[in-house]
């Protein structure tokens, strides 16, 4: 990569470390964020003392995960896009890009509200659970979905603000949205007594409440800036673009979903003491996956903002400094999880036998932090660039590679052979898109 010449460009800028952390330090908090507001959920309707209740929460926000992980591509899309504009100095065409991006929120979430019975009745028979349980979750769904144009709204509005670099407004809205549903999700389900359904209507108020602040900044923004003719916003070959990344994108997301799925289920077929351990290890991984997506994050804007000006040192260092503070980000909750993980393990788990089950497994929880941040990392200089296609291939391959190790190291080596299997897979993520990286910026920095 370092050998391509690029001669100096008019639009040429510096990354550099702060420029780097001040992208990357407001995501981490904002992703963090997220932990927070399930928990909070769960200890409103947990007050109730009805596992019924507990059960079909837990059981509505998996459905409700699944559904809305289909449209992760707006955020990230929208960001790679609009960086790359951003790069240009096009001011005309990040709006553009914006309200595409819009307009698919605004009709997916009209879509989405239509099929919530169907959503509804999918849920309840994928998940079988009691009639108690199927009532609770049913309700959950049907009133969160009403949230949905303004939920996919909000993917597009942060992803504005990433592919801008205004990585503190994106935050800021973050803590908005959630802690509008804290506040309105403990007045609605514990004030007022409405339980489950007062959980719901609280996250739909701070969905709306996020975007209706988000679309006023942005508006007053866009107000100035010279009239764009919508045939021009809305042409059918910038609409394709869009949708083919999108499409790439989706088809990621949805591999990925069904690795981390698959994991789960082997770990089922190894007893409910090993799934209940790998689950409570699981989290360690996911709250590395929030450090670590700070930094993607950052890869996405600055890679995005080189590939759009056309200039190559900057996206070298992009790369280079979002890949060194990945590892010292990653080390860093490694040895945390090693060093305090059995105390951890022990507050999240009251029961003894699950406690010595994941004390057993705790190293390999603790590396994927380290075994992950490649992969992290150059998710985000591909979406940033948007080179979906690549992204999606090796996302296709990784899944491979992992099925195969899982085939064959689950069946001699029980649970220590699946989260080696899941380490291959992260390892493959990050090293086959660092291989694919030199032929696309050979054709993209010419």
């Amino acid at each position: 990569m370092d050998q391509v010449s690029t001669a100096t460009s008019p639009r040429a800028f510096d990354v550099n470390n702060r420029l780097v952390l001040t992208i990357a330090i407001p995501m981490m908090l904002a992703y963090l964020t997220t932990p927070l507001l399930g928990l909070v959920d769960t200890a409103v309707v947990g007050q109730f003392g009805d596992a019924a209740l507990l059960g079909g929460l837990a059981a509505g926000a998996i459905i409700f995960d699944v559904v809305f992980t289909t449209f992760n591509f707006l955020r990230s899309g929208t960001t790679g896009l609009v960086a790359q504009a951003f790069g240009r100095d096009d001011s005309l065409e990040q709006r553009a890009v914006f309200w595409r991006a819009a307009a698919i929120a605004v009709v997916a979430g009209v879509v989405l509200i239509l099929l919530a019975p169907l959503i509804a009745s999918a849920g309840e028979w994928f998940m079988g659970a009691e009639p108690r349980v199927t009532q609770a979750m049913d309700t959950y769904i049907r009133i969160r979905l009403l949230s949905a144009p303004a939920s996919l709204l909000n993917y597009a509005i942060l992803g504005y603000f990433l592919g801008r670099g205004e990585a503190s407004r994106g935050l800021m809205l973050q803590l908005l949205l959630n802690g509008v549903n804290i506040v309105l999700s403990i007045w609605f389900g514990l004030h007022l007594g409405w339980g489950v359904e007062g959980v719901a209507w609280g996250t739909v108020c701070g969905e709306v409440v996020a975007t209706l602040v988000g679309l006023a900044v942005i508006l007053r923004r866009f107000h100035p800036m010279p009239d764009m003719p919508w045939r021009r916003t809305f042409s059918s070959a910038a609409m394709r673009r869009m949708l083919a990344l999108n499409g790439d994108i989706m088809i990621r997301s949805f591999v990925l979903m069904g690795a981390f799925t698959l994991f789960t289920r082997q770990g089922a077929q190894l007893g409910t003491l090993t799934l209940a351990a790998n689950a409570v290890l699981m989290h360690f991984f996911l709250v590395a996956g929030y450090f670590l997506d700070g930094f993607a994050t950052a890869a996405e804007q600055l890679a995005g903002r080189a590939v759009g000006a056309r200039y190559l040192p900057a996206f070298q260092r992009a790369v280079r400094l979002t890949l060194i503070w990945g590892f010292a980000m990653a080390g860093a909750v490694t040895i945390i999880v090693l060093l305090f993980g059995d105390q951890l393990v022990a507050i999240i788990t009251t029961a003894a036998d699950v406690r010595a089950e994941a004390s057993a497994y705790l190293p390999w929880a603790a590396l994927t932090a380290v075994s992950g941040v490649l992969a992290f990392q150059m998710d985000g200089v591909f979406i940033g660039a948007t080179w979906s296609r690549d992204m999606r291939n090796m996302m296709l391959l990784s899944f491979a590679a992992f099925v195969a190790a899982l085939l064959l190291l689950g069946r001699y080596f029980g649970n220590h052979g699946l989260w080696a299997a899941l380490h291959v897979f992260l390892i493959t993520r990050g090293l086959s898109l660092l291989a694919a990286m030199p032929r696309s910026v050979r054709a993209t920095f010419v």
